[in-house]
């Protein structure tokens, strides 16, 4: 427990360090940013952290990189959570709401380890597991997936991309293997991967029936 107290401590007394990014010294930000991190993995070294600046304050979202085995760890972490002004502190990536931009194709650009990949672009085909009916996969089609296929961190990158658009849980809860090939041009049987989460809660509506 000693840990847990440790990190919203910390997180308490140097809150405002982390509310006013784009005001501190990228040097000292670092230091405490580091310092956040290090006392987060005393608890479990696989957790992460993300934290986003809003007008009005601040989130933290704990994070088990999409691992199931942590999750208990992640929500017992933000159980013990401090009530901080002006801040709002988050267990798991949540589902991007807002599909707007994706749908306009006015996304940016997300780019991780020199892949550049925009999740407006991206499509995929439901695949089936005959030996598993129940089991949900899907095969993320790509524009440019020639030029990236030797890329070693190819799949980690679509996994992010995805676990950032469905959120933390769904990603590891609801869908059993990912597939990433390259995208051909009109298919009927494509859908657009902003769509996805819709996809999977239509699936699971129907496997409730």
């Amino acid at each position: 427990m000693n840990t847990i107290t440790n990190f919203w401590n910390y997180f308490q007394q140097n809150n405002f360090v982390f509310l006013l990014l784009n005001e501190i010294p990228k040097d000292e930000l670092k230091t405490h940013f580091d310092k956040l991190i290090e006392i987060l993995h005393q608890y479990n070294k696989d957790l992460n952290l993300i934290i986003k600046n809003k007008t009005k304050g601040g989130e933290l979202i704990i994070t088990a990189n999409g691992n199931p085995y942590l999750f208990k760890e992640v929500e017992l972490l933000v159980h013990h959570a401090p009530v901080v002004e002006r801040w709002k502190i988050t267990a798991f990536l949540q589902p991007e709401t807002n599909l707007t931009k994706y749908e306009n194709g006015t996304d940016k650009p997300l780019e991780y380890y020199g892949i550049t990949l925009r999740i407006s672009e991206m499509y995929f085909i439901p695949l089936e597991n005959p030996n598993k009916p129940t089991d949900l996969g899907i095969k993320v089609l790509l524009q440019n997936y020639i030029v990236h296929k030797d890329n070693p961190r190819l799949r980690e990158v679509i996994y992010v991309h995805i676990e950032h658009l469905i959120g933390e849980k769904a990603f590891a809860n609801d869908i059993a293997f990912i597939a990433i090939g390259q995208f051909e041009g009109d298919d009927e049987n494509q859908i657009e991967l902003f769509n996805l989460k819709s996809y999977i809660d239509y699936c699971n509506s129907t496997l409730e029936i």
